[in-house]
């Protein structure tokens, strides 16, 4: 079986900071290429995947975009291009960029698309309008809020022999996340202040939310209690959540994923997180974290963790190998990949033996 994965054309696989889809893609193509399926990946020329075709129409990452138009322009010249190449050799085309659906229409593969976003009532519109895609939801939350015919939820993975388990942890807190409001950025460095317990904070300063970081956030960093580190690549990703007591995820929004969540888990570390949409499906209450319903009831979580008996690193590590393995979502993705080639293989299937079904992870 040979498969086409189709990347949004502006950061590289693997992303060297930012970029949680490009992380989701690079583990995916990886454990496929591992069970010995032939992957070829649509993205740019500085992406490096050993075992994997790499195939690009632009040579260069570029992220932030510089221009709206131009960006829009340059993704969809990079869909229309990888979707005519994956057409004419690949058996399934799984795209990851909006753009791809739009030529979804002009080949003759099955085409797989998953919604890496929240919802968005423009968008929910545009995927409607396409009903012969099977999408993938990243949880179930967003799976019904999007009540898409042919969806299914696929969790994410991660590749967890990259994430070390520190079972001593020091005297802080940890953010990693864009620095931005929805993300509740403010409402950690009021929980570290109103415990007494310093936080780090790690992530991007998108040009949009430079106003918000000037305004709530670098009043407060003062390098000792409150420290901002910048942007995070996996070696610091290990070292600021793998030593951190736990992972602050105070969201104001309904998160499709949260990829750093498992990230936290696999080195150990609980995550304490408001409830806003995905969190409630990963995040176990009293086995990897605890899902808090206010900033009090996450202050006194964080105090739990450092005056109670806390939780365990060994047994949060043990979550997220149970639930977020690279395996176990590569053996899902697999299956929905056989299923629709086996279709396209058998027309005379009937039609409720290929109607897609739930994975709940």
């Amino acid at each position: 079986m040979k498969i086409g994965l189709v990347a949004p054309p502006f950061i590289s696989i693997p992303p060297p900071q930012y970029g949680g889809t490009e992380l989701f893609i690079g583990h995916l193509a990886a454990g496929l290429a591992a069970r010995g399926v032939d992957v070829v990946l649509y993205t740019n020329g500085e992406s490096k995947l050993p075992g994997v075709d790499v195939r690009w129409l632009y040579p260069k990452s570029e992220w932030p975009i510089r221009g709206e138009i131009f960006g829009n322009l340059k993704d969809l010249s990079h869909s229309a291009w990888a979707m005519q190449d994956a057409g004419e050799e690949c058996d399934l085309i799984h795209g990851n960029n909006a753009a791809g659906v739009s030529h979804s229409r002009f080949v003759k593969k099955p085409f797989v698309y998953t919604i890496h976003h929240p919802l968005e009532p423009g968008l929910l519109d545009f995927y409607q309008k396409h009903p012969a895609v099977d999408y993938v939801c990243i949880s179930r939350f967003q799976c019904r809020q999007h009540g898409l015919a042919r969806s299914r939820t696929i969790h994410h993975g991660i590749d967890l022999n990259l994430y070390r388990l520190r079972e001593t942890k020091k005297h802080y807190l940890s953010f990693l996340g864009r620095i931005a409001p929805v993300k509740g950025t403010h409402v950690a460095i009021e929980v570290a202040m109103r415990t007494g317990i310093p936080l780090k904070i790690a992530g991007e300063i998108q040009p949009m939310f430079k106003d918000y970081f000037e305004a709530e956030i670098r009043p407060h960093v003062d390098g000792k209690f409150i420290e901002y580190v910048g942007e995070a690549d996996l070696r610091s990703k290990n070292e600021l959540l793998g030593d951190s007591l736990a992972l602050l995820f105070p969201i104001s929004w309904d998160e499709p994923f949260g990829l750093v969540m498992p990230e936290a888990m696999a080195c150990g570390t609980p995550v304490l997180a408001f409830p806003g949409g995905s969190v409630p499906e990963l995040v176990s209450d009293g086995v990897s974290g605890y899902v808090c319903h206010s900033a009090d009831d996450m202050i006194k979580r964080a105090n739990e963790l450092v005056n109670g008996p806390g939780l365990l690193p060994r047994t949060v590590r043990q979550y997220a190998e149970e639930h977020f393995s690279v395996d176990r979502m590569v053996s899902e993705y697999l299956a929905l990949y056989r299923e629709l080639v086996d279709k396209v293989a058998s027309p005379n299937a009937s039609d409720e033996a290929a109607e897609p079904k739930g994975v709940a992870a």
